[in-house]
This record gives structure tokens, sequence and C-alpha cells, in this order.
């Protein structure tokens, strides 16, 4: 029933009690404390707009993939956290430590906070920022009931352990 109610509300975060407890088939009174109850959890963190950057003017959106010096953490993340220009940050595996979607007015906007802001953080290390032709999918989140059952595939040479060819004697015990 939770995941009704998280759908319903990611359509129109604005419905009132009565017709959210029809769309899910509940009384009134259940949707409210079911809401609460989600509220009170944590599981809905609050409720706001949806917005169109363009149209307000931020038509240039990026990604800007940051290498952080490693001591340099605490003070980075206490930043990024001050920084209007940062819609999302994200620390992030393989060859950049964090990814920052940011949005400006234009490409010079783009390069203006990438190399005279994050570039030079004493905290950073490295900056590469790709710009955003085209957004084709954003979502405000996703539930698990929206993603569908998928048979296996072959994951040849995909995340899967090979042994090393030839057998090799395992390590001695620590």
């Amino acid at each position: 029933m939770a995941y009704r109610i998280l759908a319903a509300l990611r359509e129109n975060g604005r419905l009132s009690m009565a017709a959210l407890a029809e769309r899910v088939g509940i009384s009134r009174a259940n949707a409210y404390s079911r809401v609460e109850a989600l509220l009170s959890s944590g599981v809905i963190t609050g409720f706001s707009a949806s917005v169109d950057p363009a149209r307000v003017g931020l038509s240039i959106g990026a990604h800007v993939f940051v290498t952080v010096h490693p001591q340099s953490w605490p003070s980075f993340r206490e930043r990024v956290l001050h920084m209007p220009e940062v819609e999302y940050c994200a620390v992030t595996t393989g060859e950049h430590d964090a990814m920052l979607m940011i949005r400006a007015t234009d490409v010079g906007g783009v390069h203006d906070f990438s190399t005279g802001v994050i570039a030079q953080l004493p905290e950073v290390r490295t900056v590469v920022s790709v710009v955003i032709l085209d957004e084709v999918v954003r979502r405000p989140y996703i539930l698990p009931t929206d993603i569908p059952p998928r048979e296996p595939v072959d994951t040849l040479g995909m995340t899967r352990w090979t042994p090393a060819p030839g057998a090799r004697e395992p390590l001695p015990p620590r």
C-alpha cells in the first residue's frame, strides 16, 4: 500500500487526502495516517514543486566530475553544500570521486563555475565538465515496484570471478 501511495504522490504531490484515498482505495483517515507514518519514518522527506530549469532561465546543465585530495573530503563536502549552482552531488566510484550536477544560464556559466570555482578549491585535484545536450528522463524518484523482473542474461566477461590460469597455491593464512 505504501508504494501505491508514493506512486500517486509522485504524479501529484498536491493531492488532497480524499483524492489520495480514492486513488489507492482506502479511507481518508487511513490515507492520512499512512502518509503521516511515511513522513515520520523518513520515507517521505518533504514536498516540493517540479520546475523546468530552462523555463526559469537555467538552460544549460552539466555534470562536473571531481577528483578530491584524499584527506580533504570533510571540507569539500561542506563547501559543496553552500554552492547554489549545485543541484545534486554524489560520491562516486571509478575514475572520479564526485559528480556534481550544475545549472547555468549559458555555457560560459558552466566554464566559470568549473574552472573558476570548483577547480580553484584546494581540496580538488582534477575537474572534468560534460555539458548536457538533452535530458531524456528525469524522474523525481523510482520505487521498487517500478523495476520489472528481468530474465538473467549471459554475463560473459562481466562482473564474474574468473580463476587465474594454472593451479596456484592459496595464500597462507594470516
